[in-house]
């Protein structure tokens, strides 16, 4: 017989001491990196009932569970307050997944190998920015993955979005009104570009060659319907974090290349969509443009952090579930994970932003974001941008890196703006209108092709 050492609140003791001290790194039995970087097991660094929704709930959830407004009550505190709200009022499920704990399915493989490499070498400098020791700004994978403040959290997502060096997302998007029906339908291509903290094999380098001064280019053109198609945005992320991001953008029926002004962040790209560029990736402006960063929480939640490609569906896209004509969210899984950090920020540089704060649900094992919740001026729930990713298997279908091995990215996010009760669900697909396809790392110059401005006027054509 085995002898349990740890009772059932113990967890809860420990996750409240960790927060109401401040400077805990993640784990409870064990340091959690250290575990990652000597044999990829998070398992070794938290007690039984962390590791399986069975255990965690005495027995009343067990994989496979279908979790739905009559039985939600019982995972309520692995829920933020946005995912009850839609099981609750909105008719969504969604199932219960075996935990994972292997962290080589949490990364892509080339940012887990850097985030090992270079752990430990990362500190801010006396401008807030982050740099290696030796004062070179930063050189690849997560700078903190054991974050102890709000600050190391957030320059974790902020510093390598895709963790890629270079991404294109073909990216179908429908928003849902209320009544269930498709108001807005979209379809874009998302490409970003790292500047600095390159981690493929094939970089020369840290850094871009030429792009020293950036972190990142990123580019979004419009693709379908009609009446947004040509539409073109580019933006251009210095590497100083308190620098607000040029942002340049055609217009077909101009004709021409305008720049916009830094407030526009808070702004749809397009009518009825629910993402701003703030949005993007729970990080979507400059981390110096915010601030008053704060951890209030720490503690087990569902996530949905593996298994969540779908590529024997078409086009990738995940099936649907939910609203008033159960098509409004995206039918997932979701999974215990053993710790997720909780922090808040407030965007200091944006005296008339929309926005009060952002929430954040930061996976401790990932560094990964895969809920934010923004809250209006009056300090009031308005949105919830949720997200689920993992390897890119599913059963013999796979992408694979370079070297062979499983590759990693996002796989669908929902937008949900509670005030107003409509979705934006997009999702990673193999293409989109006009004939773009998706690709990780691809074997082409993307500066070139699509993050000039002359770039932003071929593809508005």
């Amino acid at each position: 017989m085995r002898i349990k050492k740890y009772d059932f609140d113990y967890s809860r003791r420990t996750f409240l001491e960790k927060t109401a001290s401040g400077g805990a790194s993640g784990g409870l039995l064990a340091a959690l990196w250290p575990s990652i970087s000597a044999s990829a097991d998070t398992s070794k660094a938290y007690p039984d009932e962390l590791l399986d929704i069975e255990t965690f709930t005495r027995g009343q959830v067990k994989v496979g569970d279908i979790i739905n407004k009559d039985n939600v009550f019982l995972v309520q505190d692995l829920l933020d307050p946005i995912t009850f709200q839609q099981v609750m009022q909105d008719g969504r499920t969604f199932h219960i997944q075996s935990s994972e704990h292997d962290a080589e399915t949490m990364f892509p493989p080339y940012f887990l190998d850097a985030s090992i490499r270079n752990q430990g070498q990362a500190k801010f400098g006396t401008d807030g920015n982050v740099y290696t020791k030796s004062g070179e700004p930063w050189i690849g994978g997560l700078p903190f993955p054991e974050p102890k403040t709000g600050n190391e959290a957030i320059a974790n997502i902020t510093l390598s979005w895709g963790r890629h060096d270079k991404c294109i997302y073909a990216t179908p998007a429908k928003t849902v009104n209320p009544d269930g029906d498709v108001q807005f339908e979209y379809d874009w291509v998302w490409a970003e570009q790292q500047c600095a903290g390159l981690v493929h094999p094939d970089a020369s380098g840290p850094y871009l060659k030429g792009y020293e001064d950036l972190l990142r280019l990123q580019t979004i053109w419009f693709t379908h319907t009609q009446d947004v198609k040509g539409h073109a945005f580019l933006s251009k992320w210095k590497y100083n974090q308190k620098e607000i991001p040029a942002l340049f953008g055609y217009l077909p029926n101009l004709k021409r290349v305008r720049r916009f002004p830094s407030n526009q962040r808070f702004e749809a790209y397009m009518p009825g969509m629910n993402l701003y560029l703030s949005d993007a990736w729970s990080s979507g402006d400059p981390m110096l443009t915010w601030g008053n960063f704060k951890i209030i929480h720490r503690g087990p939640m569902l996530t949905s952090s593996h298994s969540q490609w779908t590529p024997e569906n078409e086009n990738w896209r995940p099936d649907l579930v939910g609203g008033a004509k159960n098509e409004t969210y995206f039918n997932v899984g979701k999974s215990l994970a053993p710790e997720v950090i909780v922090f808040e920020g407030e965007p200091i540089g944006y005296p008339n932003a929309p926005v009060s704060k952002r929430r954040i649900y930061m996976d401790v094992r990932s560094m990964g974001g895969g809920m934010s919740i923004t809250y209006d001026r009056n300090g009031e729930v308005w949105k919830g941008l949720e997200g689920g990713g993992g390897q890119l298997v599913s059963g013999p279908q796979s992408i694979n890196a370079k070297d062979g091995r499983p590759e990693w990215s996002w796989a669908w996010a929902i937008s949900h703006d509670v005030q107003k009760n409509n979705v934006t669900r997009f999702h990673h697909a193999k293409e989109c209108k006009g004939n773009w396809e998706s690709a990780l790392d691809p074997d082409e110059n993307i500066v070139k092709n699509y993050m000039t401005k002359q770039a932003l006027r071929r593809l508005g054509i």
